[in-house]
């Protein structure tokens, strides 16, 4: 450390200097005395709990601080949520590294993400867009379970999840995040808020990651990861004065990967491009802030270029969004909202798939227009902390579907200071995108019938409660219960015929429900405990079989999270182990058998299986050195790549039987990974 430390305090010195020089900021360089500002800040940080259940929301609100991403590597969203039973998330196939999301037992396109309350991640980037979220760039994150509010629409059918970013106005000049890890994976990320007088401060924003080398732990003649390339920056800016707030920003993201056999045969080649820009203009009616108007602008181009083996999809996406709300607490107990908002999305598609089979699925390019008009209110009744409602309905019209009416409700009852009831319930409405949903359709032999060019509106209502028990300040027991039921959904049946996937609407029942209890406990200053289960029963009426449970869809979670941290937070330890519960298998998949002959699914049904995530932070004046290791069990998921053997072991991927998109369990073994961040703070 001493050889390091005159490194360190040059490195310091030269870019506060480039930044003062660049942009006339007002703060000093003070590399070679303590800084006081820093330390206040990290036992600030450290007190924070990592995730925790938010006590004011009316709707059960699952809160990941800064401090809870900083419990892993979170390279991206997609990896910030093994502290959480709530969400799940795996891959959509084995080969392209997509990612999907569930929450309730359903797949992430029944939950609305939203980035500071701007829904984002949809149509073309919804496969990908957990990845291109950088975890360094997130300042928290939100899980609200649920119907939420009907100020941002009705897609969140299941709930919401909200990111909010590191802002302009942070009193962090420069903060500098790198990360490698075993598999030759390597992330940078750089932020730089700024302020420039009262009024006017910006955030520039920087991502860059890739690997540079492939890997085949299974030796399966496929890679376990795609090679990768990500560039991502993001320009966000605020003004503010007593009588008017402007947030506006910008944002531009590159990111390829190729996948599949790396040297010869089978290959997924995959090119995203992203752009987007949004305006947030909010305007005070009284000098209190108890009225006010505000209006939303959004614009999202996406871009997407793939090929899986001789297959090639081309899509192309324009959305618009626009939303103008007032706001009136008029009493101390009463608040009324209403607004009107419009979402357009352009959808150009086209598929190039002639099999080796014999199948055709080619279409030439369509073009889809998507429009969503509507109008909203909301009022909110709320005595003191004892009780408070919130009674919303939206009115929506869809351009081939007519009007629709979708009324949600949501009550908080805290009858004692430490009982906090919560119920809640209403429709969600959503376009489906069928081949997009369901990427890992694309990683398969298998041919496409039924309506698989249809964007069936699909329709649902969830309800459900929770109680929540504060003992010993903030330490608790929450036990909460929903449950979905669709009225109209669009299935993708692999079991419907040998050698096909089928696309038809819902004829008869869909439904899931979720049992979760979260345990959290803080014995000492220095040491926290979170305990929490979950159990899921999600079933569904296809045209063969009758109701079946959801396929590769996990019965239960349970995830155990240990932190302790010395005196002052110098040396923090975090571990994390979680066990995975059993889920059903395709029918095509109850024979298939180990290198020994063994059935791999005896019972139709994957294995439990258990995860360890571990991490060790050693904190200094201005910087952090972590490392830490992913999947520490080792445990992979056995025959990823399905399909006919040939002499040389290898899949013929010629064959229906090919399919890359069975995947239930982790696809890498174990990985260690080390990292540094950096921290400039301003000083007066």
């Amino acid at each position: 450390m001493a050889l390091f430390k005159p490194i360190y305090l040059r490195f310091r010195i030269i870019i506060t200097t480039l930044l003062v020089a660049l942009f006339q900021f007002p703060f000093t360089a003070h590399a070679q005395q303590d800084r006081e500002d820093t330390l206040k800040a990290t036992v600030f940080t450290s007190r924070r709990q990592a995730n925790s259940l938010s006590k004011g929301k009316e709707l059960r609100t699952e809160v990941i601080s800064s401090t809870g991403l900083m419990k892993l590597a979170c390279c991206n969203l997609a990896e910030s949520f093994e502290n959480s039973a709530s969400v799940t998330v795996g891959y959509s196939d084995a080969v392209t590294g997509a990612r999907q999301i569930r929450l309730l037992g359903l797949s992430g396109v029944y939950l609305q993400m939203l980035e500071e309350n701007r829904p984002v991640m949809r149509g073309l980037s919804a496969p990908f867009g957990l990845s291109f979220v950088p975890g360094p760039w997130m300042e928290s994150i939100q899980i609200a379970k649920g119907s939420p509010s009907v100020i941002n629409g009705t897609e969140s059918m299941t709930g919401q999840i909200n990111t909010e970013f590191r802002k302009p106005t942070d009193e962090i000049p420069l903060f500098i995040n790198v990360v490698g890890m075993t598999d030759t994976k390597t992330d940078f990320n750089i932020a730089s808020s700024l302020q420039f007088g009262p009024k006017l401060s910006t955030i520039l924003l920087g991502h860059a990651e890739g690997n540079f080398k492939s890997h085949d732990m299974n030796m399966d003649g496929f890679m376990d990861d795609p090679m990768r390339k990500q560039v991502n920056v993001a320009n966000r800016w605020f003004w503010y004065t007593p009588e008017l707030q402007i947030r506006w920003g910008a944002s531009a993201l590159y990111d390829s990967r190729l996948g599949g056999q790396e040297h010869h045969g089978w290959q997924s080649d995959i090119n995203n491009t992203r752009l987007n820009g949004y305006i947030k203009i909010g305007k005070p009616l009284r000098e209190d802030n108890s009225a006010s108007v505000a209006v939303i602008g959004d614009y999202t181009y996406n871009n997407i270029d793939a090929g899986f083996g001789t297959s090639f999809y081309s899509g192309r996406q324009h959305s618009g969004f626009v939303n103008l709300m007032f706001r009136d607490a008029f009493s101390e107990n009463h608040d009324f909202s209403a607004g009107l908002s419009t979402m357009i999305d352009s959808y150009y598609e086209s598929l190039d798939r002639y099999l080796p089979t014999g199948v055709n699925n080619s279409f030439s390019p369509v073009t889809t227009n998507l429009v969503n008009a509507r109008a909203y209110a909301e009022y909110t009744f709320h005595q003191e902390d004892k009780f408070s409602t919130i009674i919303g309905l939206n009115g929506d019209w869809f351009k081939d579907n007519g009007f629709r009416l979708s009324p949600r409700v949501t009550l908080k009852y805290q009858p004692f200071e430490s009982v906090i009831l919560r119920a809640n319930g209403g429709r969600g409405l959503r376009n489906a995108l069928p081949l997009v949903d369901h990427f890992g359709v694309f990683s398969t032999g298998k041919g496409f019938i039924g309506n698989y060019l249809s964007h069936q509106l699909e329709d649902s209502w969830t309800y459900g409660g929770n109680a929540t028990f504060y003992f010993h300040e903030d330490n608790y027991l929450s036990l909460d219960y929903f449950s979905t039921r669709f009225s109209e959904q669009l299935i993708v049946d692999y079991e419907l015929a040998p050698g096909q996937i089928a696309f038809y609407p819902l004829d008869g029942k869909s439904l899931s429900d979720s049992y979760q209890a979260d345990f959290h406990l803080e014995p000492s200053s220095h040491f926290t405990l979170d305990l929490t289960a979950r159990y899921t029963d999600a079933r569904t009426t296809y045209l063969a079989g009758g109701m079946k449970e959801v396929p590769l869809t996990s019965r239960f979670k349970g995830v155990l999270n240990l932190q302790y941290k010395t005196n002052l937070s110098r040396w923090i330890f975090d571990l994390t182990g979680s066990v995975n519960g059993s889920a059903r298998v395709y029918d095509f998949m109850k024979d298939l058998k180990d290198e020994s002959g063994n059935l791999l699914y005896p019972e139709g049904r994957t294995p439990v299986y258990p995860l360890v995530y571990a991490q060790v932070t050693r904190r200094f004046k201005g910087f952090d050195i972590y490392v830490g290791g992913e999947n520490l069990t080792g445990f992979r998921q056995k025959r990823v790549i399905l399909g006919e053997r040939m002499a040389d072991g290898m899949v013929n991927t010629s064959t229906s039987d090919f399919d890359a998109s069975a995947v239930w369990g982790p696809l890498m073994g174990a990985t260690v990974y080390a990292g540094i961040r950096v921290t400039i703070w301003k000083t007066e």
